[in-house]
């Protein structure tokens, strides 16, 4: 019924339910169940697929978690998640057409920009702050791109809308952190289709990881509204800046 055997699932599942955990928090859980299962054996491609499949339900409890406990409007996002879901669609198809060995290099630096934003800006809270960029400019622009970026490569997306929501928003962390899951959720939606049709993943496999992402994600979304910024930002700082070092490990 499974890929693989009991003992290599059940690891695969406390992974999951970790990677549901921390994503639901600050993104990065793909740093957790994406080893986790090539170091299972899982063909790297494969692994990929069943990520995709895993983190899905992980991003969708968060979004869901979040607009319960009134972060995010789903009705009002209904548009920024549809661009997001078919942006990354177009950039999982583009994967052969653009320059990602480049895209590669230059990530870690762009990550660590990331962090260092997060753990040096100062009034950094749970207050939204001046928006400096319309919610319609926004969705047209920075939306798609991420989302694009998430379909053709995708480490650190859920920390690139977390930055694009801070900055150019004006959202508070928690906010910013509530609409990144809803996004993701879409993106992650599209890069599953996206990969349904060239790769295999292991669907069985990936839906015991997805129900355990579930519980952990309802966990650290939950938290993370009664904590807000103060557990957030931190985390976040730490997710970002151990992707930006995996990557660059991987290059080196």
């Amino acid at each position: 019924m499974f890929e693989v055997g009991t003992e290599v699932l059940l690891i695969l599942i406390a992974a999951g339910f970790v990677a549901g955990f921390v994503d639901s928090i600050a993104g990065g859980g793909g740093l957790i169940a994406l080893p986790a299962m090539l170091l299972s054996g899982v063909p790297p491609l494969t692994a990929l697929a069943t990520n995709k499949v895993q983190g899905f339900f992980g991003a969708a409890t968060a979004a869901y978690t979040y607009a319960r406990g009134g972060h995010v409007d789903l009705r009002k996002q209904i548009v920024p998640a549809t661009i997001s879901f078919f942006a990354s669609i177009l950039g999982a198809l583009l994967v052969a057409q653009l320059p990602t060995d480049l895209i590669r290099i230059v990530l870690p630096v762009l990550l660590a920009g990331v962090a260092l934003f997060f753990a040096l800006q100062r009034g950094l809270n749970d207050d939204d702050k001046e928006r400096r960029m319309s919610p319609m400019i926004f969705s047209a622009s920075m939306v798609p791109l991420i989302a694009a970026y998430d379909g053709l490569l995708g480490p650190g997306t859920g920390s690139f809308f977390m930055l694009a929501f801070v900055s150019l928003a004006g959202y508070g962390i928690l906010k910013a952190t509530a609409h990144t899951k809803l996004l993701n959720c879409a993106s992650n939606a599209g890069a599953l289709l996206a990969f349904a049709i060239v790769a295999t993943p292991w669907w069985m496999t990936g839906l015991a990881m997805g129900v355990a992402q579930i519980f952990g994600a309802r966990l650290g979304a939950s938290l993370a509204q009664k904590i807000g910024a103060r557990l957030i930002k931190p985390l976040l700082v730490f997710t970002t800046l151990a992707m930006a070092a995996k990557l660059l490990w991987d290059l080196l």
